[in-house]
C-alpha cells in the first residue's frame, strides 16, 4: 500500500501508467469489448466499472492539452448522437481535470485505436459504450 493512492491502482496499473510516455493512449473497456484479443498490455479490474477506473486513472495521469480530441469513445450503433449513461459520466470526469468531453468515433475505428494503445483496463462495466481511450498528456 501506498499513501494517497487510490487502490484501485494495482502495481501492474501503475507500472503501465508511468512507463506511458505523451501521446501514449490508454484504453479502459467494459466487460462485453474483447480486451484480450485487442491488448499489447492487459492490465484487469473486474471488480469496479469504467467510471471508477477512470477516475483512479486521472488521479495520476494528465490528459495531453496538445491534441484537440485526447479523449474518444464509441459511438452508438444505429444512433450516434446518443450518450451512454457512462459517456455522461466519463465527460463528468474529464471536466473535473479540465479536459473537454470525450469525442465518439465509430465502433471499428475505436477497436482500430485500442489495438494500438499503450495498455487496456478491461474492468468489469456492465453498462453498454463503456469504452474510453484517453491521452497521456505531459506533467508541468
Amino acid at each position: 500500500m501506498l499513501l494517497g493512492l487510490d487502490p484501485l491502482l494495482t502495481p501492474d496499473l501503475l507500472h503501465a501508467l508511468a512507463s506511458a510516455g505523451h501521446g501514449d493512449r490508454i484504453a479502459i473497456v467494459d466487460a462485453n469489448f474483447p480486451a484480450a484479443a485487442n491488448a499489447r498490455r492487459l492490465i484487469r479490474l473486474p471488480g469496479t466499472d469504467s467510471a471508477v477506473a477512470l477516475r483512479a486513472i486521472l488521479s495520476v495521469l494528465p490528459v495531453d492539452d496538445f491534441e484537440p480530441d485526447p479523449a474518444l469513445v464509441m459511438e452508438v450503433v444505429g444512433d450516434p448522437s446518443a450518450m451512454p449513461e457512462a459517456v455522461t459520466d466519463f465527460t463528468r470526469l474529464l471536466r473535473g481535470v479540465a479536459a473537454g468531453p470525450p469525442r465518439a468515433v465509430p465502433r471499428h475505428d475505436f477497436y482500430a485505436l485500442a489495438r494500438e494503445a499503450f495498455a487496456v483496463v478491461a474492468t468489469g462495466e456492465r453498462r453498454l459504450y463503456g469504452n474510453i481511450l484517453v491521452t497521456k498528456g505531459v506533467v508541468r
